[in-house]
């Protein structure tokens, strides 16, 4: 099943729900889902016109996959512009993560201040293709497709700060406008950046990740590439804190993230 058929899913059984096991990474499933799965069931809970300002996930537990799985959510208040809103994916009646999302309508303001650019990388063309390896490389990069554009591949010993390039989903025949559920996907396709400061493989995951999305959205579609850069900002004790962003393929901004990941190694 493809990304966006596990979201139709969701919304017809969100109550019980089996991540297939091609869209793992490591012991556990493709974080980028999990977290687009409880998404898309928060969404139904609030109206099309307070579009999602920021959400904050915690992985609490490996979400294994071929395992039925959960999802809930519960608005937990509605002002007059803002709902604040918890998700939730349980398996086995425990909770494997948490969403805490901010849905907001626009409001009058005076204040606009334009993003930063975008990186300058080298042409789709001329980048480094990242193929899906069995038994290498994690199960659901097979739906991903991704070209190396800057810092050091995962476990280089690079000393660069920075991680990206460019990324976007590998089936081509649906040409659908994205969401947020599947922005959700594209940012957390890339390994966590500090596993480029690593000389050999050791597992890495993220713990927490807080993603803003720019609204109103900008139209990409599944056939379109995007632009990812991530750059570490501290790392110490097995914990290291990046920040990243993702944009369109023409510079304009689409989301914001920042993550604190976890590196055994």
């Amino acid at each position: 099943m493809n990304f966006s058929a596990l979201l139709e899913q969701v919304r017809r059984t969100p109550e019980s729900l089996s991540i297939p096991a091609d869209w793992g990474q490591g012991r556990a499933s493709f974080g980028g889902l999990v977290a687009a799965l409880v998404y898309d069931v928060m969404r139904n809970k609030v109206a099309a016109d307070r579009p999602p300002r920021s959400l904050a996930i915690t992985f609490v537990a490996p979400v294994a996959p071929d395992t039925a799985t959960c999802f809930e959510a519960e608005v937990l208040r509605e002002g007059k512009a803002v709902s604040q809103v918890l998700g939730r994916a349980l398996q086995n009646g425990e909770v494997v993560a948490l969403v805490q999302g901010s849905f907001g309508a626009p409001r009058p303001s005076s204040v606009s201040v334009e993003a930063q650019p975008a990186p300058v990388l080298e042409a789709v063309e001329g980048s480094q293709e990242l193929p899906y390896i069995p038994q290498v490389t994690p199960e659901f990069t097979r739906h991903l497709a991704m070209r190396w554009g800057l810092g050091g591949l995962p476990f280089s010993g690079s000393q660069s700060r920075e991680m990206g390039g460019w990324v976007r989903f590998r089936d081509q025949e649906r040409v659908e406008t994205l969401g947020e559920a599947h922005l959700l996907g594209l940012v957390d396709a890339w390994p966590p950046a500090v596993l480029s400061l690593l000389k050999g493989p050791a597992p890495g995951s993220s713990l927490t990740w807080t993603i803003e999305f720019i609204q109103p959205l900008v139209s990409v579609t599944s056939d379109q590439w995007c632009l990812y850069r991530a750059q570490i900002e501290h790392a110490r004790d097995g914990y290291g804190h990046v920040a990243a962003a993702l944009w369109t393929a023409s510079g304009e901004l689409l989301a914001i993230s920042r993550q604190t990941v976890t590196v055994f190694g």
